[in-house]
């Protein structure tokens, strides 16, 4: 027993709720999941939406913090409210699910451990560049191997709060530094949608961290030990604190993107690479250091998602198998450590090293945007199904407030799924 599960014994009788007893406790599964889920791409998407629009979409950062809180809340609420697992849940809708998530969850491994750990080697390779991108990556992908085979969630939990409180000073503070427009942020707190800016809000919506981590919310909260209704409140509170942060994070990256290059004219790349391109501006503007200190938040930020997906999708393919494996909910084989686990977590690594040596795999390439795609629509539809029925007992039901939230996210991820599988094709073909 912990030191918290001791000061928790003492204040609270076992069947009460436990939310006052950790009242001030904010470090949790929700702050993992939503550092893992801001990726160099949302902030190259956040970046772009501020050299173009200025602080006229500040708003969609708020919708999308909204959304995945609610999101979030949805899988951990099954899950405590339940005993299930996320998965178990989807089985229980018909076969269909799956059919969708065994392939997805392998394919978008191969592909986003490639990804992954490009975009921690990039902001490496340019602050030490006596190793090539390549060898950067490979060097990010084995430290985060190491650190997920051979800790515990404790351990993880630890690192990503460190990990995200120095992309979070580093980040905001630039963010403070460039003296923001204080009345034309407030002025972008005003829904409006710009003249061709439809496609860059419902990226910034959907910017606000993650995408299948987001189901990888209820295996964090059984690896850290809340695993009944008596969580529940400390769990929402867990998880809106961490995307209230999250959500300061992303805007702090739009208002860098406006003040530094959108009152400037300066475009950006659309890849990861914009976010070099932001550093050098920064230097030009700041100095070498402030323009360093960016790419250390950048790493952070990177780094933070391999700890985090290494983890929680791990867990999530772990469970998947043990199920089809009818292998009961947390037998050793699916938890963390066990060998399902281990397969996925080597799978992520050291298979997708292959990508950096060899050309893009483009039927790849489409099938794993594709299939991305569908993942944001998939979960908030199997949620609005799940929540409101006798899948779970009477009062952790969906509320009007989450039905309407979940059917709004439905909508809008579909829409952004559209966008994103005719992107995917495009730049395929």
């Amino acid at each position: 027993m912990n030191k918290h599960e001791k000061f928790l014994t003492h204040l609270v009788d076992p069947n009460e709720p436990v939310d006052r007893a950790q009242k001030y406790k904010i470090i949790g599964p929700g702050l993992v999941v939503a550092a893992t889920g801001i990726g160099a791409a949302d902030l190259v998407a956040t970046l772009v939406a501020g050299s173009r629009y200025g602080y006229a979409l500040m708003w969609a950062i708020v919708v999308g913090v909204i959304m995945k809180i609610v999101l979030v809340e949805g899988a951990g609420r099954y899950s405590l409210a339940t005993g299930r697992t996320m998965f178990e849940g989807w089985r229980t809708l018909g076969r269909w699910t799956s059919v969708y998530f065994g392939p997805y969850i392998l394919i978008w491994g191969f592909v986003y451990g490639a990804t992954a750990m490009s975009s921690a080697a990039m902001p490496l390779a340019v602050l030490f560049p006596f190793l090539p991108l390549w060898g950067w990556a490979i060097i990010m992908g084995l430290i985060g191997f190491g650190m997920v085979w051979l800790g515990k969630y404790q351990a993880i939990e630890k690192i990503t709060a460190v990990l995200v409180g120095l992309m979070f000073i580093l980040i905001v503070g630039l963010a403070l530094l460039t003296l923001p427009n204080v009345p034309a942020l407030l002025k972008g707190l005003i829904p409006m949608i710009p003249s061709g800016g439809v496609t860059y809000t419902l990226a910034l919506a959907g910017s606000v961290g993650g995408t299948i981590t987001l189901a990888a919310y209820g295996y964090w909260l059984r690896e850290k030990g809340w695993g009944s209704p008596r969580f529940m409140r400390v769990m929402q509170l867990d998880n809106t604190v961490a995307y209230l942060i999250s959500g300061i994070f992303v805007a702090s990256t739009l208002v860098l993107g406006v003040e530094v290059l959108y009152s400037a004219g300066v475009a950006v790349s659309t890849g990861d690479k914009g976010l070099l391109d932001l550093a050098d501006v920064l230097k030009g503007r700041y100095g070498t250091v402030i323009g360093n200190l960016f790419l250390v938040g950048f790493w952070a930020a990177s780094f933070s998602s391999i700890i985090g997906v290494w983890s929680g999708v791990s867990l999530m393919f772990a469970d998947f198998w043990g199920n089809m494996r009818n292998k009961p909910t947390g037998h050793p084989d699916t938890m963390t450590g066990g060998k399902y686990f281990k397969f996925y977590l080597l799978w992520i690594t050291f298979p997708p090293m292959l990508l950096f040596f060899l050309d893009r795999p483009i039927f790849l390439i489409l099938l794993y945007g594709v299939l991305g795609a569908l993942f944001m629509p998939f979960l908030a539809v199997t949620l609005l199904w799940i929540l409101n029925t006798r899948r779970v007992p009477d009062q952790w039901r969906n509320g009007w407030f989450t039905n309407i939230t979940l059917a709004v996210c439905a909508v809008l991820f579909v829409a952004l799924g559209v966008y994103q599988t005719i992107d995917a094709v495009v730049k395929v073909l």
